[in-house]
């Protein structure tokens, strides 16, 4: 049967012999051949077929019965689905199934919650059981145990990571760890309280090892200590301690006039520290080696008897006291030591080292941390002397310098004031007087206040010091002198404040000390840079602060010559603008308005012309005279109708006035000149309005066509005329009349 499925090759039916060639075509007879061939093939194929079918007959009815078979239970099958879905449909048990299947669920969750609830109030009312059993322990003395529990209930409520999605028992129960926290700290407190007591009587701290509070006894200070330190209390368990030792131990035997000395005595039950005054009275804290080992006899007792040897109690003793220890002995000790002479500076080496020995031995006894350079404190302050040195004498230098800015009363001996030539002459010596001084770039002397000298030698000796001092000295130096001369600016100012608002000697003294004070900050550089310490050189300069002192001596030079200025012009407004003076009244009051402009002036002839430079005072005083005369000049060109006995009487009090003001003219003839060998040409170079108001005082009684002709030549133009004020000149004196008309057109076109 296999046969049949062979592969029918059509090239074996074929017989031609050039068939051996794939690519030779078949001819005709070939295809009729082949037809037939492929017949009679098919038809054997047939009969093979027939026979196969009739020689298994049976195989295939059993086969073909089996299939049936399958075909009837399908049916079968299908017809019971059928029923299923029917029964479905009618009836929704899915439903039902979804509804139990929820139910089932929410029990489980139920069941779930329960459970945890369970669990939970298991937790809480173990927690609360412990927390029963801290307080018995608590109330029956075994702090060890209350302390542990404490400390374990502490983290299992979480203290301090509070949430608020947490239940409310628990904020209960951190409610009782709280009040058992209180009530554990107090009785511990109460305990240390006991524990150690200081007796000022006689000067003595007992520290007892065997404690009772309230019918609790036998409880040892060890127990106590430990406790703390399990709970979390040991700083603030000892803090109070700590305050007690420092305020009737170490402050009385480090500020007693007299040495002090320790004596321990140790016993069974307790230990006792007793101060007592030393053996050798006569004995000083000279080098600190009595005073450091009497202070580690102290921190010995305590290693011992209080923290019982145990470094993290020891250490927490230490943070305790040890900065306030080490600044008591740095004020009290050290920085009275401090050399106040650089060549005693080597002296201080054996403090250097006595106070590293000691700090060493605080870390032995872990009092101070061996890692933490913080702790070295009394080393670092003595390593550092010189700087020391240099701010104890800065200090010093800032407290000289200000006591003389403030003792001084800025007056000056009366014979300096009433002649100037006194002192500005060759015959008085610059160093046997306190107020005469040379200025180094004018060539010229002045008169200063004796702080402000003085305060100049402080700084010059300070500069000295500068020069020859370390690097570090001679900079904290360069700064104190710095500081010393702001000082004045600072300070006087400021106390001197009411005589500045005032015309006086105090006032013109400043300038000069402010003068005088930048004159010698500038002479800084040129006298002391080359011996500065060469790091210095390029950095140390005083060149910023001559400036500040020039401005503010003239700032107070202004502010007088303002007030002389304004003094003057209430006094001229009292002749009510020179108006109607052929009136007696007027005219009196317009005398007495020039007599008050010349008091002005000599008093403040008298009190500039002594101080002043001459080249200063020459200057400030053209300044006051100029505005004076400015300003009655212009009153009076303002009239706008004079009389003729009201010229008169003008020119009057102008030739009263320059003739009562003849030897403030003479003061400003520089040098050796007097007025006559001052021309007046010269003064009015100086003071332009005034040979506009002696010009004034001629026009009054000039003719009218003098005073025209005075114009047309530019003599009133060069006397400071302007052409309006002419014009208004001439009608304010002279009537309307066709000789006016042509002088004023004359005026007016002077190209004609």
């Amino acid at each position: 049967m296999e046969s049949l499925f062979d592969s029918i090759n059509v090239r074996d039916l074929l017989s031609a012999q050039d068939l051996s060639d794939p690519n030779s075509p078949l001819s005709a007879p070939d295809l009729r051949l082949l037809i037939q061939r492929l017949e009679s093939h098919s038809l054997q194929i047939r009969s093979q077929v027939q026979s196969y079918l009739v020689s298994h007959r049976e195989d295939f009815a059993r086969l073909f019965s089996l299939c049936n078979d399958a075909v009837s239970q399908t049916r079968e099958v299908s017809d019971d689905v059928t029923a299923i879905l029917r029964l479905l449909s009618d009836r929704p048990i899915d439903a039902e199934v979804r509804d139990i299947v929820s139910e089932m669920k929410a029990k489980k969750e139920e069941l779930k919650v329960k459970k945890e609830l369970l669990g939970l109030v298991g937790t809480v009312v173990a927690l609360n059981q412990r927390l029963e059993s801290v307080r018995e322990a608590l109330k029956s003395g075994r702090f060890e145990f209350a302390a542990q529990g404490l400390k374990e209930l502490k983290v299992a409520l979480r203290i301090g990571e509070e949430n608020d999605r947490e239940p409310l028992v628990y904020g209960l129960l951190r409610k009782e760890w709280s009040q058992c926290f209180e009530e554990i700290q107090e009785v511990l407190m109460k305990f240390m309280e006991k524990a150690v007591r200081f007796d000022g009587d006689l000067n003595q701290v007992e520290v007892k090892y065997h404690l009772e509070v309230e019918n609790v006894n036998g409880i040892q200070l060890h127990t106590v200590v430990e406790a703390m330190d399990v709970v979390g209390i040991l700083e603030y368990g000892l803090a109070k301690v700590a305050d007690l030792m420092i305020k009737y131990v170490i402050t009385p035997f480090v500020n007693h006039g007299q040495p002090l000395s320790f004596l321990e005595e140790l016993h069974q039950e307790s230990a006792l520290l007793k101060i007592v005054p030393s053996l050798d009275s006569k004995f000083e804290y000279l080098d600190g080696e009595f005073l450091y080992s009497g202070i580690l006899l102290f921190i010995k007792f305590i290693y011992r008897s209080i923290c019982f040897q145990k470094s993290s109690w020891m250490q927490c003793f230490g943070r305790l006291t040890w900065p306030r220890i080490s600044e008591l002995i740095i004020s009290t000790f050290l920085s009275k030591v401090v050399p106040t002479d650089a060549s005693k500076l080597p002296d201080f080496q054996k403090i250097i080292v006595c106070s590293s020995e000691f700090e060493t031995a605080l870390k032995e006894l872990m009092y101070i941390s061996a890692s933490d350079d913080k702790d070295n404190r009394l080393s670092n302050f003595a390593e550092n002397v010189e700087v020391h040195f240099a701010f104890k004498k800065k200090t010093e230098i800032l407290a000289k310098a200000r006591n003389l800015l403030l003792e001084c009363d800025f007056s000056i001996p009366q014979e300096y004031t009433r002649d100037g030539s006194v002192w500005k002459s060759d015959e008085t010596s610059v160093q046997s007087s306190s107020h005469v001084v040379d200025l180094l770039f004018l060539s010229e002397r002045c008169l200063v206040s004796k702080a402000a000298k003085q305060l100049m030698e402080l700084v010059h000796q300070t500069l000295q010091d500068v020069c020859l001092s370390s690097t570090r000295v001679a900079l904290e130096f360069y700064h104190t002198a710095r500081d010393a001369i702001l000082l004045y600016e600072v300070v006087v100012p400021v106390k001197l404040e009411r005589q500045l608002n005032g015309i006086n000697h105090v006032a013109v003294l400043l300038h000069n000390d402010c003068l005088y004070l930048s004159q010698e900050i500038f002479g800084f550089a040129f006298e002391y840079r080359t011996d500065f310490p060469s790091s210095m050189k390029e950095h140390a300069v005083f060149v910023d602060l001559a400036p500040r002192f020039q401005l503010l001596a003239e700032e107070i030079l202004q502010r007088q010559v303002h007030l002389v200025i304004y003094n003057l012009k209430e006094a001229i407004d009292g002749a009510d603008g020179f108006q109607n003076t052929h009136q007696m009244k007027q005219f009196e009051s317009a005398k007495f308005s020039i007599d008050q402009v010349v008091f002005i002036l000599e008093k403040v002839h008298i009190i500039w012309e002594p101080l002043l430079l001459p080249s200063t005072y020459r200057r400030s005083m053209c300044t006051v005279l100029e505005s004076v005369f400015s300003r009655i000049a212009r009153d009076i060109l303002l009239l706008d109708d004079i009389a003729a006995e009201e010229t008169l009487q003008l020119q009057r009090l102008i030739y009263l006035m320059l003739e009562n003001l003849l030897s403030l003219f003479e003061s400003l003839a520089p040098g050796e000149q007097n007025l006559h060998e001052f021309s007046a040409e010269s003064l009015e170079d100086f003071i332009p309005s005034l040979r506009k108001i002696r010009k004034l005082s001629e026009l009054l009684d000039m003719p009218l066509k003098s005073i025209t002709a005075s114009w047309e030549n530019k003599e009133l133009l060069s006397c400071g005329f302007t052409i309006t004020e002419v014009e208004d000149f001439i009608k304010a004196i002279f009537t309307d009349s066709p000789l006016r008309k042509d002088c004023l057109w004359r005026i007016q076109n002077p190209s004609f």
